[in-house]
């Protein structure tokens, strides 16, 4: 009668404290530059190395300009940062990807594409996106820097075991609608707190139907329902993804591992704290017209009304509209956008260059839009050039740009300027996000590639 998260999480249990947290056993700990020079420290402050250091895996990605990596880095606060991370792993012996590295990019792209998120494993990082590895089949959540520090130094962590919830999607996604619409339509229908204090297990003929990239981005995206984490049980999709991959087990450690995965799934009878179920012909391609991720309407709808916020969200909501610049009962088809945005943890895989590739080929940018077309890490980059995917788009005026998180939030060169639009694959349209007075409409990279050629939002069902 368990779940798969019990069964993870049980797996990895130290002890448990009466009322109070457990211990809980980190198979991966994951460290960027942004939430990781405090953990360092407070490491040293207290004479500690790392405990398994073999363990913990770090990279530059938020900070790291997406132009000119080889040279020193312009800014003096990222360039700190950046170099603080290298000097940090050099310090206390851990491995770390440094820019221009083959191995570096956004680390929520690089940690499966190397091999090194696997079926069954707990994995921290201080990135609320980590959430991000659970399409794996992985317990994988965002924890806080006096956390990081705690998982350097005993490969344990302090957590109170969240609750269960299992989000199905039935049915078969239309043409032109992605697992970003998914998410984004989850989103809506749960609002950003509806699954706070749960872990969701997303389940489904739409989830087994997905891609691995599909699948990493609707776990990236859990943490917007305010979940604490979302993954989904590894299947065949899972393993022929892994196999070969750099750290994945090789020959017979393969096969031993695939057979023990294979034992990663709820069981039949399993009870979950909350059971919700969708259907697939009710998601459309969509947008996001507000200031947060479950502010959103598929493409084709019209903003709702103030009401439907209730009266406690009413002043919330309206003043999200007016910072956007939208009205109640619009419409945001052929409204013009200015910049396009494709890349993040969320959308910087093979796939979504390929999905936005399909859509522009043999057409041209429109002018006026600026598009930032940002790879998620420079294996991905590879294989953009190795299947001419780069030729296609420089063909319609686009450029791919150097790895990083670019303009997924304002923390490196790539922001977007006060009161411009634009239209971004990432994950989050809060206020301010990707730049002072920027606004967000947040897409599939479908959509992404239609307002990028067309010069407004245009639904991508019209020119596939």
């Amino acid at each position: 009668m368990n779940t798969l998260f019990d069964k993870i999480w049980d797996r990895h249990v130290v002890q448990t404290i009466e009322d109070g947290p457990t211990q809980l056993y980190i198979d991966r700990l994951y460290c960027h530059e942004v939430t990781s020079p405090q953990a360092f420290d407070g490491m040293r402050a207290r004479g500690l190395k790392c405990f398994r250091p073999e363990q913990i895996y770090c990279m530059p990605d938020h900070n790291t300009p997406t132009h000119d990596q080889d040279k020193e880095i312009a800014d003096p606060v990222s360039r700190k940062q950046v170099e603080t991370l290298k000097r940090n792993c050099e310090e206390f012996g851990l491995t770390h990807y440094g820019m221009m590295s083959p191995d570096n990019g956004i680390i929520h792209v690089v940690g499966p594409e190397r091999g090194l998120s696997l079926p069954g494993m707990t994995i921290v990082c201080g990135d609320s996106h980590t959430s991000t590895h659970g399409a794996m089949g992985a317990v994988a959540f965002g924890i806080g820097t006096s956390e990081v520090e705690m998982v350097m130094a005993s490969q344990c962590i302090l957590q109170q075991k969240p609750k269960s919830m299992r989000i199905s999607i039935n049915g078969k996604l239309a043409k032109g609608v992605t697992p970003k619409d998914v998410a984004l339509f989850l989103m809506a229908q749960l609002t950003t707190a509806g699954a706070t204090g749960y872990f969701v297990e997303y389940a489904g003929q739409v989830v087994r139907d997905m891609s691995m990239e599909g699948r990493l981005t609707l776990c990236n995206l859990s943490i917007e329902m305010g979940a604490r984490g979302g993954f989904i049980a590894p299947d065949e999709t899972t393993f022929n993804y892994l196999k070969g991959r750099d750290f994945a087990p090789k020959g017979d450690e393969w096969l031993r591992a695939v057979e023990e995965w294979k034992q990663l799934k709820s069981d039949d009878d399993a009870v979950f704290d909350k059971d919700i179920a969708f259907d697939a012909a009710d998601i459309q391609p969509r947008v996001t017209f507000g200031t947060n991720p479950g502010m959103g309407i598929g493409i084709t709808e019209s903003i709702p009304s103030a009401e439907t916020a209730g009266e406690a969200g009413r002043a919330a909501y309206e003043k999200a509209l007016r910072y956007m610049g939208f009205s109640e009962g619009e419409c945001l088809l052929g409204h013009p956008i200015d910049y396009v945005f494709l890349g993040a943890c969320t959308n910087g895989r093979i796939e979504d260059f390929r999905a936005f590739a399909s859509v522009v080929k043999g057409k041209k940018r429109a002018p006026g839009v600026t598009a930032w077309l940002v790879p998620g890490s420079w294996r991905v980059k590879k294989q953009i050039e190795d299947e001419g995917l780069d030729k296609i788009l420089e063909e319609a005026d686009f450029q791919i740009r150097q790895p990083g998180c670019s303009a997924c939030l304002a923390m490196n060169d790539d922001k977007v300027p006060a009161g411009k639009y634009c239209v971004s694959t990432s994950n989050r349209n809060f206020e301010g996000r990707q730049g002072p007075g920027s606004r967000t409409i947040l897409a599939s990279p479908l959509v992404a590639a239609a307002a990028a050629v067309t010069g407004c939002i245009t639904d991508p069902r019209t020119l596939i």
